[in-house]
């Protein structure tokens, strides 16, 4: 049974059980993976949901998991995939119903703002998905008794062409009691009503920093005087606040970036086992230098993510340690590019990674060894040797060798030509440009 629950991420994200054929049988989703799927073998838990657990736990034979973003991520992911596999022990997400948009009726004279399921291409606004539709509602209730945005709450259909009939009017109780700006009854203009539209799509799309400022002092000064009950209701309008801005990056999901990423965590998942770490490596840095005769010296790391590409925490290096002339020292480029690299992640802590992969053999390993103590920082590391595809550990006498297909391998493999890649087109670039500040060669 491949469980390997200890390697889970302490990350939010959607884990997804298979029976021994590979069937699907659940989804759930967590806010933290790893202490989620531990619920599921403590025996106290046991017979917490009636049948289904004791006859899910014989049937379960290996475990996959999708980190998220967010708890939020989480949530729509996980129905997204249950709606597309349909498992067996999943009650819950199968009746067709998906999480609501707000939908912001630009496409209307007088715009109102509506929960549905259903986006709909046009010149409406569509905001989230928003699984916890309360949330969004109580917001929204704030936004309007506060004059912030107050949108019409009827349903009613009217334009500048087609006016709402008197006596519709007349039983409006929104309309008698002041609540509603009633364009209909012409209390607002066109053209200031529009505005309040506006103000409302700027704020669904992200625009919290000035509202979230001011909520939070009149939250603080009703504290102070002690009117608790009034700051609690800012307080929860700055836990929807929360809610509505945290970003959802699932509609980005597709069938194939899914199973990607749960291979990822298949070569995550052997790479720990092969080196013998306690938790999936899913933060990667590797390491590799360029050179021609010394010349042009560079370092360059490159950053892997659950298995992808992170294009963004890529680095470049030029050396700056003397070389031998017309030669270079691939010993002493290597311990200065991890080096340089290790005085960013002091200065920043949340940049460290969970290894450290080197281009080379037992010479690397030496000279990051001497990274590591100068900068007075050790993060775990290993070595690849591209003349037999050795995966070199500190201190071991000799290497790992891994049949040509092994999952780890074929990931450490990728991870190597990619920071080799990088390397050599740096070096190149700044070659190329030396060449032509030379200027052309005399005949």
């Amino acid at each position: 049974m491949d469980y390997r629950i200890e390697l889970l991420p302490r990350q939010p994200g959607v884990y997804i059980m298979r029976a021994k054929e590979g069937t699907i049988i659940y989804i759930g989703k967590a806010k933290n993976l790893s202490d989620r799927v531990k619920q599921y073998f403590q025996e106290s838990n046991l017979y917490s949901r009636g049948w289904k657990l004791p006859c899910l736990l014989p049937l379960i034979a290996k475990i996959d998991y999708i980190t998220t973003a967010s708890e939020r991520d989480a949530l729509v992911l996980e129905e997204k995939l249950i709606k597309r596999y349909q498992p067996f022990f999943n009650s819950l997400g199968k009746d067709g119903k998906s999480y609501p948009y707000l939908k912001l009726t630009m496409s209307e004279d007088f715009p109102r703002v509506l929960l549905t399921r259903r986006h709909i291409p046009g010149k409406d606004l569509y905001f989230g998905p928003y699984p916890k539709s309360s949330i969004v509602k109580s917001l929204l209730r704030f936004l309007w008794k506060s004059k912030y945005a107050p949108l019409r709450p009827c349903k009613w259909s009217f334009s500048r062409e087609k006016p709402l009939d008197e006596r519709k009017i007349n039983t409006c109780i929104y309309y008698h009691t002041g609540q509603c700006p009633a364009p209909c009854a012409g209390k607002i203009s066109y053209e200031h009503y529009r505005q309040l539209a506006e103000r409302m799509a700027l704020f669904l799309s992200g625009d919290f920093e000035n509202i979230t400022r001011s909520i939070t002092a009149l939250m603080r000064r009703h504290a102070q005087n002690l009117e608790y009950e009034q700051a609690a209701v800012y307080r929860n309008f700055l836990s929807a606040l929360t809610h509505m801005k945290e970003r959802v990056l699932v509609g980005q999901f597709n069938e194939q970036q899914i199973v990607t990423a749960m291979d990822n965590t298949d070569k995550l998942k052997r790479l720990a086992q092969v080196i013998g770490m306690h938790k999936i490596p899913s933060h990667i840095e590797a390491f590799d230098n360029s050179h021609l005769f010394g010349r042009e010296a560079v370092g360059c790391m490159v950053c892997f993510i659950n298995g992808e590409k992170n294009h963004e925490h890529y680095r470049r290096f030029k050396i700056r340690s003397k070389l031998p002339e017309r030669g270079g020292s691939d010993f002493t480029m290597m311990e200065e590019n991890v080096f340089r690299r290790l005085r960013q992640i002091k200065r920043d802590p949340a940049q460290m990674p969970d290894l450290i992969l080197l281009d080379g053999g037992k010479s690397q390993i030496h000279a990051a060894m001497n990274a590591f103590e100068r900068a007075g920082l050790y993060i775990p590391f290993i070595a690849l040797a591209e003349t037999n595809e050795g995966i070199y550990l500190p201190g071991a006498a000799q290497s790992i060798k891994l049949p040509l297909g092994d999952p780890a391998l074929n990931l450490l493999m990728e991870i190597r030509d990619e920071v080799h890649r990088f390397a050599i087109t740096y070096h190149r670039k700044l070659r190329d440009k030396q060449t032509l500040s030379d200027g052309p060669m005399s005949a």
